[in-house]
């Protein structure tokens, strides 16, 4: 595999599993030095193990998404630890998959605590660390289709993820000046513990198999790359983009 993040620090939100563990692995597996976060009550085990045995280094780093000032203290973690800070990757979200008229206050204000809040200390933080360190960086947050189609019982998370999308659009016009990219992947259906719920029900799976255009759900993995590739210099001339990563998902619905 190219070594494209050699000499760099990343910070990877929600890496204990899914898309977050798997994009780890993969900057890790390409030279960066990863801190790896976890909530209070997460293991990062299983992540050091893989990116460990893909030949790279990262080190764990605790923050629950809903508490602001744990994740002040993440950034400035990560940053002096690894001497630098040039990549954020960030993914942490949940979602519970509740009816409209079942979600309560406390339900949603989680959601948005975790989702779009979250997103934006880390993002905000991670660009002052870049910026006072003067070299640049790249930002990449992970939202969703629910961005753009709307999904039963998964009402206020489809808000939170198209939040996301448009916080990062906006962010990277802003942070352009300081040579700091911020671009946004919008993954489909991905084996995930997250979408189990979707991908171990069969009705729920026909549905989606059928109206994917490559008729099978995606891996981690193959988000994972197209992450790399918005931190590296291939996409140097690429900011404030949403990428749909959905096998075209959306495309096919639409038909």
């Amino acid at each position: 595999m190219e070594r494209r993040f050699v000499g760099k620090v990343a910070l990877v939100t929600g890496a204990t599993n899914g898309i977050g563990q798997a994009a780890a692995v993969r900057l890790a597996a390409e030279g960066a030095i990863v801190g790896v976060n976890q909530r209070p009550t997460g293991d990062p085990t299983e992540t050091l193990r893989r990116i460990k045995e893909a030949g790279g280094e990262g080190f764990p780093v605790v923050a629950d998404m809903r508490d602001p000032a744990q994740i002040i203290t993440m950034v400035a973690e990560v940053a002096h630890r690894g001497g630098r800070l040039d990549y954020l990757v960030s993914n942490a979200a949940i979602n519970p998959f509740m009816k409209w008229d079942e979600t309560t206050l406390e339900d949603f204000n989680a959601l948005s605590e975790t989702n779009f809040r979250g997103t934006w200390v880390v993002c905000t933080e991670a660009a002052k660390e870049m910026v006072r360190e003067g070299h640049g960086g790249a930002i990449c947050c992970v939202s969703s289709i629910s961005a753009h189609v709307g999904a039963p019982g998964q009402t206020a998370y489809c808000g939170t993820k198209g939040a996301i999308s448009m916080l990062a659009k906006a962010l990277g016009a802003d942070l352009g000046q300081h040579d700091i990219r911020v671009n946004v992947v919008e993954p489909g259906c991905i084996d995930t513990k997250m979408a189990a719920p979707l991908v171990n029900d069969p009705v729920a799976l026909k549905y989606y198999n059928e109206r994917i255009a490559l008729h099978r759900v995606g891996r981690p993995e193959e988000i994972a790359s197209v992450i790399a590739f918005m931190l590296t210099e291939d996409a140097s001339y690429v900011t404030s983009a949403a990428l749909l990563v959905d096998a075209g998902f959306i495309v096919n619905a639409e038909l």
